[in-house]
C-alpha cells in the first residue's frame, strides 16, 4: 500500500464541533497497543456508541450516518487539542481518513498527523464554514485536495493551504524521516567526504 499523497478527490465526513481534543478522538483506555493498526474501530468511541458499546450506535452522530463517507474529515476549529498522543492520528488514519480539514490544528497533533501520512489542511474560517455547509447539505459533495499545488477545492471554490516544505516532500514521495535520509544518502556521503 502506497503512503504517497499527491492529489485526490473524495466525499467527506462533516464533524461540526470545535475544540475536539485527542481524548475525544481516541479515549485513553484504548492506548494500550503499540502498533498503529486497530485504532480506527475506537475512533470517537464515546461519541459514536452509547455506553461505549459498539452494538449501540448513537443516532445522529456523523460517523454513524451512512450518507457521509469519504477520505476527508471536515472538522471545526482547534482540532486535535489536548494531550500529545500520536494515537489520535493513528485512529483517524486507520479508520480510513487521508486528510482532516480545519481552520486551526493543535501543533502537536499537526506534526503527529504529518508523521503518519494524514494531511492536515488548514483553511480560513470562512472557507471552512462553506466547506462544512456544502458537505452537510449534500453528502455527495467532492473535496479535491492537490498537495503539489497546495490547494483545496470544494463546490467550485478553492483556497491555498500551507505545509512545511520538508513534510510536503515526504508525503509526496511516501517517505518517513528515515526513508528521506536514505533518499539523499549519496548527497550525505559526498558532503562527508567534503
Amino acid at each position: 500500500m502506497s503512503k504517497k499523497i499527491k492529489s485526490f478527490s473524495t466525499t467527506a465526513v462533516p464533524l461540526d464541533a470545535e475544540n475536539v481534543d485527542t481524548d475525544q478522538i481516541i479515549p485513553a483506555r484504548f492506548l494500550k497497543a503499540t502498533s498503529r493498526e486497530g485504532f480506527g474501530k475506537n475512533l470517537f468511541r464515546d461519541w459514536r456508541f452509547q455506553d461505549g458499546d459498539e452494538a449501540k450506535p448513537k443516532p445522529g452522530f456523523v460517523l454513524n450516518e451512512p450518507a457521509f463517507q469519504g477520505k476527508v474529515l471536515v472538522a471545526g476549529k482547534n482540532f486535535g487539542c489536548g494531550s500529545s498522543r500520536e494515537h489520535a492520528a493513528w485512529a483517524l488514519k486507520d479508520y480510513g481518513f487521508d486528510a482532516v480539514v480545519s481552520s486551526f490544528f493543535a501543533d502537536i497533533f499537526k506534526n503527529n498527523a504529518l508523521n503518519n501520512f494524514l494531511l492536515p489542511v488548514q483553511v480560513s474560517d470562512g472557507f471552512l464554514q462553506k466547506t462544512m455547509s456544502a458537505v452537510q447539505e449534500n453528502p455527495a459533495t467532492k473535496i479535491a485536495i492537490d498537495l503539489e499545488n497546495q490547494t483545496i477545492t470544494v463546490a467550485g471554490a478553492s483556497e491555498h493551504f500551507d505545509i512545511n516544505a520538508y513534510k510536503k516532500t515526504c508525503l509526496l514521495n511516501g517517505y518517513d524521516d528515515l526513508d528521506y535520509l536514505l533518499s539523499i544518502r549519496e548527497d550525505i556521503e559526498k558532503f562527508e567526504k567534503g
